[in-house]
């Protein structure tokens, strides 16, 4: 069912919103009359072809780009009034670790950057690697972390200031996909734990149905919705149900969706 936008359990109402960049060759339009609404506690999806401007809208939802026209609202508020509030949890493609720094020291530096003593931030710290699987590896470097370890390390720090709204970009891009599929598991479990309503961007159709409850996908010229899909599967999800019949009719619907959104030159 779709909620209408500024109905009372919305979290984010994102209305008739446009954004455009300017260069010396020109104005470019990324973003045209984008409208959607994600409820408090929805894990929501944007899929699309590159250069649709998914990431573009993350990023005015989080108050990082000003949107040329339209409206934001996070809770009832504007987007900078939520940002200025700490109600958001960024995790990048690129996790973004400082690499002298140990995982413990990554994920407590938020923390440590609000006002808590090194104790106060080193407990929290260590009770979020524990969340995300990574008990044990308090003391690594980067370096020393794979890339799925590193991602949740990201992941971990994002959580720290227990934000009400989490933004993932392509946070699992260029993993395997056993490895990816695993941290999908991981990522939906800490969601859940979490309570906060989440935001992905992804190309990945089965990683979009896996952990979504609801789906926008955006075609491009400029950038739009032109399909919502509503994923209604029991939770939690695993790799098993995956192979299922009802999963599989979500991946297929979805892909059909997004098959019309690609011009011959992504092809």
């Amino acid at each position: 069912m779709t909620t209408t936008p500024g109905a009372p359990d919305s979290c984010i109402v994102v209305k008739d919103v446009g954004m455009d960049f300017s260069s010396k060759s020109g104005t470019f339009q990324a973003l045209s009359e984008v409208s959607l609404n994600v409820e408090r506690g929805q894990f929501a999806t944007l899929i699309g072809p590159s250069g649709c401007g998914k990431s573009t809208l993350l990023r005015v939802i989080a108050d990082l780009l000003q949107p040329s026209s339209g409206s934001v609202s996070v809770f009832g508020e504007s987007a900078g009034q939520a940002r200025k509030a700490r109600n958001f949890g960024f995790v990048f493609q690129d996790p973004v670790l400082l690499p002298w720094r140990s995982a413990l020291s990554n994920v407590a530096l938020p923390l440590r950057v609000s006002g808590l003593t090194k104790g106060e931030a080193e407990a929290r710290a260590r009770a979020l690697l524990d969340l995300v699987g990574l008990a044990g590896f308090e003391q690594n470097l980067p370096s020393t972390l794979s890339g799925g370890m590193a991602r949740r390390v990201a992941i971990a720090r994002a959580l720290t200031l227990h934000p009400s709204v989490l933004m993932l970009d392509e946070p699992f891009n260029g993993l395997d996909e056993i490895r990816r599929q695993n941290l999908n598991e991981e990522l939906q479990r800490v969601w859940m734990e979490s309570g906060a309503t989440a935001i992905l961007v992804t190309h990945n159709v089965s990683e979009a149905v896996f952990l979504s409850d609801r789906v926008f996908v955006m075609g491009k010229g400029p950038g739009r919705i032109v399909a919502e899909l509503v994923i209604d599967l029991p939770r939690p999800r695993t790799t098993v149900m995956a192979l299922e019949g009802r999963f599989l009719e979500y991946v297929r619907t979805l892909t059909a969706e997004l098959t019309g959104t690609y011009a011959v030159e992504d092809l």
